[in-house]
C-alpha cells in the first residue's frame, strides 16, 4: 500500500492530505477508489483539483493494460524448447522443456529420476552446446554414468550419419567425428557445472549466486546458461517441514519463488525432482511437499517402474502426464533409461490425487 505523501504528486499538498486522513483516506488505493464529490463536499476541496491528482496517481501507479497478441510476441521472442534426449519424453512433454516454466520429475525411489536428469544434461550440453547448472542434494550424480551417456548419444549420431544410404563423403566426415568424439564429449562434460548442496540454505545461496552471475551476464565461457536441474528439491525441505520446524513452509515458498523467477526472468528451463507418497498402501501415488508447492511446476511428470515380464526381460519405466497446460493428463511413454526410449504415446487413465 502507498500512503499519500506531500509530494508524491503534482497538486497533492500537506494540507490537502492533512483534510483527507481526517475523513479516512490515508492511501493511494482509498483515495483513487472513493467517490470524489463526496470527498470534495467532506473535505471542502475543490473537485477539479481532486480530479486532476487523482488523474496523475492512476497514470503513476496502475499498471499498464496489454493485449493478447503482445503477450503472445513476447512468449515467441522469450521461450525455447529444450530437448530431453528421449523422444517419447519430448513427445509427453509437447516438444520438450519449456523455458520460463519449472517441470517437475517425481517418483518413487528407484524409478529413474536421476537418471532421466543426467540424459536430459547430456542432451543439452552435447547436443545443444548450451551450458548446464546441476544442482545435486542427493549425493546421485555420478561423472562416469553421465560420460557413459555422453558417449551412447555420440555412438547413436554416428550410427545414423553412417547408416545405409550414406554417400562416401558421409562415411568420410563419420570417421573424422570418430577421431575426434572424445575431446567433444570433454567439452560436454566441462559445460556441465555441478553443485553439491546439502541443505535448503546452500540451495538458495547457489541459485541467489546463479542470479547474480546472470544480471552481470557472466556465466561461463564454455556457452549461455538455459536450463538448471535440481535433484532434488524434496531431499532438501522434508528436514524443514512438520514437528517444530514452523520456518519450514516460509523457506518452501522462498524457494519456489526464486525458482519460478529465474525460469521466468532469464529464460531459463527448470527440472526439479521430487519424492511422491501414499495415503494408503493401495491409494494412488502424490507427489511430496503438498499442496503449497503443487502451484510450483507448471509441467509434471511421474516416473514409475515395472516389474520385468517374460516379454520384456528387463524392468520398464513409466512416465506419465501429471499436470500440464499443453498436453491432456493421464498420457503415458514407456521408457529405457538405459538405451534410449522406443515406445509411443498410450492412452492410460488420469493418474488420481495428483
Amino acid at each position: 500500500m502507498v500512503v499519500l505523501r506531500a509530494g508524491l504528486c503534482p497538486g497533492l499538498t500537506e494540507e490537502m492530505i492533512q483534510l483527507l486522513r481526517a475523513n479516512g483516506i490515508r492511501t493511494v488505493v482509498d483515495f483513487v477508489s472513493s467517490d470524489l464529490e463526496d470527498i470534495a463536499q467532506k473535505c471542502s476541496l475543490s473537485y477539479k483539483a481532486l480530479v486532476a491528482v487523482r488523474r496523475v496517481l492512476l497514470a503513476q501507479f496502475s499498471a499498464f493494460p496489454t493485449n493478447g497478441a503482445d503477450l503472445y510476441e513476447e512468449l515467441k521472442s522469450s521461450t525455447a524448447i529444450l530437448p530431453t534426449g528421449s523422444p517419447s519424453l519430448d513427445q509427453l512433454l509437447d516438444s520438450g522443456l519449456y523455458t520460463g516454466e519449472v517441470t517437475e520429475l517425481m517418483g518413487p525411489p528407484g524409478s529413474g529420476k536421476t537418471q532421466v536428469c543426467l540424459g536430459i544434461a547430456a542432451s543439452v550440453s552435447l547436443g545443444l552446446k548450451q551450458h548446464v547448472l546441476f544442482l545435486d542434494s542427493t549425493g546421485g550424480f555420478t561423472a562416469s554414468r553421465l560420460y557413459q551417456i555422453l558417449r551412447a548419444r555420440a555412438e547413436d549420431g554416428e550410427e545414423q550419419a553412417s547408416s545405409p544410404g550414406a554417400g562416401p563423403s558421409t562415411r568420410t566426415e563419420t570417421a573424422l567425428t570418430l577421431a575426434s568424439r572424445q575431446p567433444s564429449e570433454l567439452e560436454a562434460l566441462q559445460r556441465i557445472q555441478v553443485v553439491r548442496v546439502f541443505n535448503i540454505y546452500e540451495m538458495l545461496s547457489a541459485l541467489q549466486e546463479l542470479r547474480d552471475r546472470l544480471s552481470q551476464q557472466v556465466v561461463s565461457s564454455m556457452g549461455p546458461l538455459k536450463i538448471v536441474v535440481i535433484d532434488s528439491v524434496s531431499a532438501v525441505i522434508y528436514p524443514l517441514l512438520g514437528g517444530k520446524h514452523s520456518e519450514g513452509l516460509a523457506i518452501m515458498m522462498q524457494l519456489a519463488r526464486e525458482l519460478k523467477t529465474l525460469a521466468k526472468e532469464f529464460s531459463l528451463a527448470v527440472v526439479v525432482t521430487n519424492q511422491v507418497t501414499r495415503e494408503s498402501s493401495t491409494g494412488p501415488l502424490k507427489p511430496a511437499l503438498g499442496r503449497s508447492w503443487s502451484f510450483v511446476p507448471s509441467t509434471r511428470v511421474l516416473l514409475e517402474s515395472k516389474e520385468a515380464t517374460w516379454e520384456k526381460a528387463t524392468t520398464q519405466r513409466v512416465a506419465s502426464l501429471a499436470k500440464s497446460s499443453r498436453q491432456p493428463t493421464g498420457i503415458q511413454v514407456e521408457l529405457d533409461i538405459g538405451n534410449g526410449d522406443v515406445q509411443e504415446l498410450s492412452p492410460a487413465t488420469p493418474t488420481q490425487g495428483l
